[in-house]
């Protein structure tokens, strides 16, 4: 490969050498995709059959599922597929669909949990003006400016990135591209242009979180003064699932990014990258499901009977 031209492929991070410990990542991915699929599907299902669970918290829910689905459907695969066929390569076009969608998905996630702080809120502070505020249209544009934001969000960094000049190398020390894998192989200043781009988002991700936290504030405060032990509990239960979802996202997401000289090997790379990839799109189900009587009532027609109850 000549250093003016870029790679036609690249290579991910294996997770193992041996045949035996290959196979052995093959049936672990195998059996987190399958229970990834599993939770979310059944949510999804859940909340399209069930009329009590048309609501907006559900409906941004039933959103949240589909990026979680879509989101671990863009590595997991992948991964296996590489560990089966005994293969680290992953095509220059591949990488790139990889990059763009991971960026996409993970970026509408955060948009959107973003938006289902503003519905708890407006669900708990102001409850008298929840049917005007968070209608069924004002709820599509709030998910629709989600996907299209983290959509804008892929377009901007991936076009950005892969109009580097690569020049070297091209093995990823991952189990999937990302972008700050890619730009190390750029051979120009130009960089710097994704750099800029990168703490755009950083700042983007800081708004969001400090948006989030203030929520709960407000909600906290109002919580607090409902008399009622009753009360306290239902409002915290509405709460305690997204606030669970959105701390395991930040904490992922926030660990995978920030890194020490000392933290800086293959081992810990790959860690980060099943923390923050796989993990929340398989917990988040669980989470959800956990503590939401509604959620779990619904769970129950829809598994023994197989289909959808419109009533």
């Amino acid at each position: 490969m000549s250093n003016s031209s870029s790679p036609t492929e690249f290579l991910l991070l294996a997770f193992a050498d041996m045949w035996e410990l290959q196979l052995l990542h093959f049936s672990l991915f195998l059996g987190i995709y399958l229970a990834a699929l599993m939770g979310n599907g059944l949510i999804i299902t859940a909340v399209t059959c069930d009329h009590h669970l048309h609501t907006p918290m559900y409906f941004f829910l039933l959103n949240l599922s589909v990026l979680d689905l879509c989101s671990i459907s863009t590595t997991v695969p992948k991964s296996m597929a590489n560990s089966l066929s005994n293969t680290r390569a992953i095509s220059y076009s591949g990488c790139a669909a990889q990059i763009f969608l991971l960026v996409f998905l993970v970026s509408a996630q955060y948009y959107l949990l973003t938006v289902m702080a503003y519905d708890r809120y407006v669900a708990i502070c102001k409850p008298l003006h929840y049917e005007t505020l968070m209608g069924s249209r004002a709820c599509v544009k709030m998910a629709a400016a989600a996907w299209g934001s983290g959509f804008l969000h892929a377009v901007l960094h991936t076009g950005n990135t892969f109009s580097l000049p690569l020049c070297q190398g091209n093995a990823v020390e991952q189990f999937f591209c990302e972008i700050p894998q890619i730009v190390k192989f750029s051979c120009s200043d130009s960089y710097l242009r994704e750099v800029g781009l990168i703490v755009l988002s950083a700042c983007l991700f800081f708004g969001c979180f400090v948006f989030i936290l203030l929520s709960y504030v407000q909600i906290l405060t109002v919580v607090l003064r409902i008399p009622s032990k009753q009360g306290r509990h239902k409002a915290f239960s509405m709460c305690l699932p997204h606030l669970a979802v959105v701390s395991l996202f930040v904490s992922t997401v926030v660990f995978a990014h920030l890194k020490t000289p000392s933290m800086l090997s293959p081992a810990h790379d790959l860690v980060v990258g099943v923390l923050y990839v796989v993990v929340p799109p398989t917990l988040n189900p669980l989470l959800y499901s956990l503590r939401n009587k509604e959620l779990k009532e619904a769970l129950k027609k829809l598994i023994p009977l197989g289909q959808c109850q419109h009533q």
